[in-house]
């Protein structure tokens, strides 16, 4: 095919389309193009062939298609987003190989892939000229958006000719670039000081993994021009201003940075195509209400020409067993962290351990730990799952440590008949746990319950242990949660409801705290900023203790159950639930999210039963429909 109009020759310093020719002229003969494809014109229509030969056509069949062709000449100019469009299909078809197709694309379409200088400092850049290669930065630097980013160029480019002179063998040049051309840039001392040290380097393979480089050649030097289209990886000398650096409030204080050495008109970014229908397939799951598995970034594992939709159906909402082994109210159930075992307790004074099947995802009774002479309100696993403590109810003083491998009692713990011990939280390092409860107990103890540290007048309700090992959240009577660190024995506020704290849990990666507050529901806090983030409704939320968790993949989700006998899940980022698990026919207790199967959730209610909820069973969808405990769907 022939480009349209005049002036083809002419390069202008501004990327945008060149296709001028809209009052339908164009030129009477024909051409061959760079890709080898004849074109041939009949009244100023261009008729390309793959393999070269010409097309006859009768008179009539010309004045027709002439007629035709020429209202086709008179269309509109290229929006802007049609010209994006265009080069980012013939950069991602440049990225295939496909040169032919994209030079037949940019002519008929009038663009402009890169600017020619762009182009020639590429092919210097993939040729190893690095003279030429300066030169050409020295031709874009109209074009940069920081008068600095000529230096930070220059410096990545003097990097890779060091590098493939030590690789070489040629140590007096790599010496004299080090010395003559890197140093005097005055840009990132640190890194001339790294790369200083790669002179005693003793041969190539020793110089390639100590500067993690691909070595002299295309890799390294394809890898060079994605860092030069795309980032700046040394932008700031001081962390603090740096894009990586997270500050205290968790903001990311320059959000729009990395930013790009030349603006996109002059070089897209690498790859952009690509990256554009990655984010679209994220931004898809991440809007999911139901997407609960592990988000993978292949392309190669979605299909592009559907919308992503996860059904409810996959979901765990669906009960898959129900467990009656208890005799009476069941008030909690954890799983384990490696996700294999169900722990469950009651008022029937037992700890039931189940087994969960990794294929069936079924679980079956393992053992029964007897003797809780008040029943279990509480059960906490130790970090590598060896130990289970259970705790009872307000006017219980004993905690009692299980070693669940062995179903024996380690330790039963008393420090005194007028203590409460209902609640606990473990150590990160599985050797100490700390406990208390209403009437101001709060202890730090060892695994054979040695009381190791102890903090007065604080009236416990729930405990959390945080990562670092030191700090204790602990939510009180006056209906805050505040940090205790038993190391230097100081405390401070971090959240503050206006009603009873009646339980709450923290995410993994410590940042998000779950409240269930009396007669407000469940509420999501940010630990960090010390923010209400999100309030969630539909649960019935009265007096009663109700623990809630977090759960799915990468802990999306929310579940709770509710005194109106239900099991709510919220995503995190929704308030309105998105789905009611019912079944229960009293108060659910609590609810507990598989964390290795994102796809398995419990709960435990006050009519002796424990549900395990998972995704529908394999029916026809009308059956799937009909079944009785199923989810009721709340998407909006």
């Amino acid at each position: 095919m022939q480009a349209n109009g005049a002036g083809q020759g002419q390069e202008s310093s501004e990327l945008s389309c060149l296709n001028s020719a809209q009052n339908g002229e164009s030129s009477s003969a024909g051409g061959t193009h760079s890709n080898g494809l004849l074109s041939s014109t009949d009244n100023g229509n261009s008729v390309g062939t793959s393999n070269g030969s010409s097309i006859g056509t009768s008179s009539a069949a010309s004045t027709a298609s002439g007629s035709e062709v020429g209202s086709l000449k008179k269309k509109k100019r290229l929006s802007q987003a049609e010209e994006d469009v265009i080069r980012l299909i013939g950069q991602h078809l440049h990225g295939l190989g496909l040169n032919q197709t994209v030079d037949l694309l940019m002519q008929e379409s009038g663009c402009r892939l890169e600017h020619p200088s762009a182009t020639k400092f590429r092919n210097h850049v993939m040729e190893g000229e690095w003279d030429k290669a300066e030169n050409d930065l020295n031709e874009l630097r109209a074009l940069m958006h920081s008068p600095n980013a000529i230096v930070r160029m220059k410096f990545l480019l003097l990097q890779q000719k060091y590098l493939e002179y030590l690789e070489d063998g040629k140590v007096l040049e790599a010496l004299q670039v080090l010395r003559g051309e890197l140093t005097p840039l005055k840009y990132n001392t640190d890194r001339i000081h790294v790369l200083s040290g790669y002179l005693m380097c003793s041969h190539a393979e020793d110089l390639r993994a100590k500067a993690e480089w691909e070595g002299k050649g295309t890799a390294s030097r394809c890898r060079l021009l994605d860092k030069l289209q795309s980032e700046d990886p040394f932008p700031y000398s001081d962390p603090v201003l740096s894009p990586l650096y997270v500050p205290p409030s968790g903001l990311n204080l320059c959000p729009d940075l990395p930013a790009a050495y030349l603006p996109p008109s002059v070089m897209l970014p690498p790859r952009r195509l690509h990256t554009l229908l990655r984010q679209a397939v994220e931004l898809q799951r991440d809007r999911c209400l139901y997407h609960n598995t592990k988000l993978d970034s292949n392309l190669d594992s979605v299909s592009l020409l559907l919308d992503h939709v996860c059904s409810r159906k996959q979901f765990p909402c669906y009960t898959q067993q129900i467990l009656t082994e208890h005799c009476n109210e069941v008030w909690f159930c954890k799983f384990s962290n490696d996700g294999t075992k169900l722990a469950t307790g009651s008022k029937d004074t037992t700890v039931i351990i189940w087994q969960v099947d990794p294929e069936s995802h079924q679980v079956k009774l393992l053992r029964t730990l007897e003797g809780h002479a008040y029943g279990v309100s509480y059960l906490a696993w130790s970090p590598d799952d060896t130990y289970l403590i259970a705790c009872g109810p307000d006017d219980c003083s004993e905690l009692w440590l299980w070693n669940v491998q062995t179903g024996e009692l380690r330790t039963k713990m008393s420090q005194s008949h007028e203590d409460s011990l209902t609640s606990v939280a473990w150590n990160p390092d599985g050797k100490r746990f700390v406990t208390g409860g209403q009437r101001g107990q709060f202890y730090q103890c060892d695994l054979d319950g040695n009381l190791l540290d102890s903090w007065e007048g604080v009236r416990v309700q729930c405990l959390w242990c945080l990562s670092d090992g030191r700090t204790v959240l602990a939510s009180d009577t006056h209906q805050r949660i505040r940090g205790y660190n038993f190391e230097d024995l100081t405390d401070r506020n971090i959240v503050q409801e206006d009603h009873p704290i009646m339980s709450f849990t923290v995410s993994k990666n410590g940042r998000l705290a779950l409240l269930n507050v009396a007669t407000q529901g469940v509420h999501l806090w940010d630990l960090q900023d010390r923010v209400l983030v999100r309030k969630y409704q539909g649960v019935t939320q009265g007096f009663y203790t109700i623990h809630s968790c977090f759960g799915g993949h990468n802990e999306d989700f929310i579940a709770s159950g509710s005194e109106d006998h239900k099991v709510y899940i919220w995503h995190r980022r929704g308030e309105l639930p998105i789905a009611e698990l019912t079944g229960h026919t009293r108060t659910v207790n609590c609810v507990s999210w598989n964390p290795a199967i994102p796809g398995l959730m419990a709960s435990a209610s006050d009519d002796g039963t424990v549900r395990v909820w998972g995704p529908a069973p394999f029916l026809d969808s009308q059956e799937a429909d009909g079944l009785n405990e199923n989810c009721s769907n709340m998407d909006s």
